[in-house]
């Protein structure tokens, strides 16, 4: 008796204990740990070749069949019926995608794995039964490729419709690509475009509603291999490549191309980046778009080329804003933004001619830091400085003379190293080295300038306003940096007054430029002893540290 009560107290703590774990991990939101899958079982060799040997006898075998056998009915449909009226192999070609059809669907059951290639097979057939109307006779028995265009049309509907019934995500992928195609049959340019538009449109539908990125992918690049067909005269159809001349609206769908796939991107509400196929539609979106925009616009299209890469411009960087405050996308909000930069560079290249180009160029500079540091975007910040650099080397190589255009550069530099230091806390950017570079460029760039545009005798007393400005910046900054660019720019006035100015100058100005260099040096050197003597006076406080 006394055992059992004591085996019954037992049981009873444990049940309390159960309890009281349960209700632990209920607080604590953990649920029971998942079962370990169970180990697939182990198969022999012989296993091993009979699975293979089925793969290949049941699926291969029936889905390399059902390709050659649509391969046969295609040939059999191109094939000269003399004697037959025109429309007498197409009406066949549809019987037979008819047959196959209801076959595949009769199928379903009993033979999944070869039952949806027989739909694709019937719908690609009914596709190209409906094309030998107008193609592959000499006697088609359709002659307007309009009309030719809505019975393609419909062709894609129906093959839609089946893909749908049938739940198969490939058969949508081959209506959607068999929908494109319909755009190169048509003989009228703004039916091509507005198509295009519309499939972009379709495209964006199914990656709201059935979460598909990779089908704003596969949209984009289709948009592009279409309109750079259209422009080449379409040569898969046996035409010659020429370029097209007209209508010079076709430009702008390009662009409207570009904004409906990226409004795909745009309305799914997290973040861009956290998707690899978002990241890929957005290069291959905006890289192609702008790619094919600026080949149509500095071949065949240059009237208002300014204008139109500023509209391409205003569009990319449209995108870029949208991406940045709807969700906060790094890489999307880069690749589109650069690219509108890029359209606005082509556009003051083509407005401007040298060397004013340059000044416009080198401002735009600024706009790119200033829209960087709104993004946050630290790739930015960096390309535009290696972009920066390079548009300096550009203009040191075009222009014939060094001029006062020079100086912009520096100053520009100067600006950005501001504007990143101000918003330093926005940026990404850990470190200083970036405002160092621009500072750096800056220090560099400007006597280099100096030296070129004013007279051989200012050159030292140029300098020396130069290094006087940035003693100005540093007092009124509390900065460090500008002081020590102070004190380099002084290091190199001084060899070049005792190097140059000492031998190559008129005695009057070589008494001028070494008077004012001298009180000057002293000048600084009085500042630099009372300021140290403030710092060793008890309770002094410590400097302030860089205003950055």
């Amino acid at each position: 008796m006394t055992d059992s009560l004591g085996d019954q107290t037992i049981l009873d703590r444990l049940h309390a204990l159960e309890r009281r774990v349960a209700l632990l991990e209920a607080k604590l939101d953990l649920g029971p740990e998942p079962a370990s899958p169970p180990e697939p079982p182990h198969r022999t060799l012989e296993e091993e070749e009979d699975a293979i040997e089925q793969q290949i006898g049941q699926t291969w075998f029936a889905q390399l069949g059902i390709v050659i056998l649509s391969i046969g009915l295609a040939f059999l449909l191109t094939f000269p019926y003399g004697g037959l009226p025109p429309a007498t192999p197409s009406l066949g070609g549809y019987l037979i995608a008819g047959a196959i059809i209801v076959l595949a669907f009769r199928w379903r059951a009993s033979y999944a794995h070869i039952s949806g290639y027989l739909l694709g097979g019937g719908i690609s057939l009914a596709y190209f039964a409906t094309l030998r109307l107008s193609f592959f006779t000499d006697q088609p028995a359709l002659n307007d490729r309009l009309l030719l265009s809505a019975i393609l049309i419909v062709n894609v509907a129906l093959g839609f419709f089946l893909a749908h019934r049938a739940g198969s995500t490939p058969l949508v992928i081959v209506s959607f690509l068999l929908s494109y195609v319909v755009a190169l049959f048509s003989d009228s340019s703004l039916f091509l475009f507005l198509w295009v538009s519309a499939l972009a449109v379709l495209a964006v539908t199914y990656a709201i509603r059935r979460q598909w990125q990779w089908m704003l992918t596969l949209s984009a690049a289709c948009n592009g291999v279409i309109h750079l067909l259209w422009f080449l005269n379409i040569p898969v159809l046996g035409r010659h490549v020429e370029l097209a001349t007209g209508p010079f609206i076709n430009i702008y769908f390009v662009l409207l191309y570009t904004a409906i796939i990226a409004s795909g991107s745009l309305w799914k509400r997290e973040s861009a980046d956290k998707s690899g196929g978002a990241l890929t539609t957005a290069l291959v979106n905006g890289a192609l778009g702008y790619a094919l925009f600026f080949l149509l616009t500095v071949t065949r299209f240059r009237e208002g080329l300014p204008v139109s890469q500023l509209i391409a411009s205003v569009v990319f960087l449209t995108i870029a804003i949208l991406f940045w405050i709807r969700m906060r996308s790094l890489y999307s909000t880069f690749i589109y933004a650069m690219l509108g930069y890029a359209a606005l560079s082509v556009a003051i290249i083509a407005q401007f001619g040298t060397p004013e180009r340059f000044i416009w160029l080198s401002l735009q500079s600024i706009l790119v830091i200033s829209t960087a540091v709104w993004f946050r975007s630290r790739f930015i910040v960096v390309a535009n400085f290696i972009i920066y650099l390079l548009l300096f080397a550009a203009f040191l190589i075009a222009a014939e003379e060094i001029s006062v255009i020079s100086i912009c550069f520096g100053l520009v530099a100067l600006l950005s190293a501001r504007i990143l230091n101000s918003q330093r806390d926005r940026l990404e950017l850990k470190t200083e080295y970036m405002r160092n570079a621009y500072l750096g460029t800056a220090f560099f760039i400007i006597p280099y300038a100096l030296y070129h545009t004013v007279p051989s005798g200012f050159v030292s007393l140029s300098w020396l306003a130069v290094a006087l400005f940035y003693y100005l910046m540093a007092r009124v900054l509390s900065s460090r940096k500008y002081r020590w660019m102070a004190l380099l720019t002084l290091a190199i006035t001084v060899p070049y007054a005792l190097l140059v100015d000492l031998t190559g100058l008129d005695p009057v100005f070589r008494i001028i430029s070494f008077v004012i260099l001298g009180t000057v040096l002293l000048v600084v050197s009085v500042a630099y002893s009372k300021r140290r003597g403030r710092q060793e006076k008890p309770g002094s406080s410590a400097e302030s540290p860089e205003s950055r």
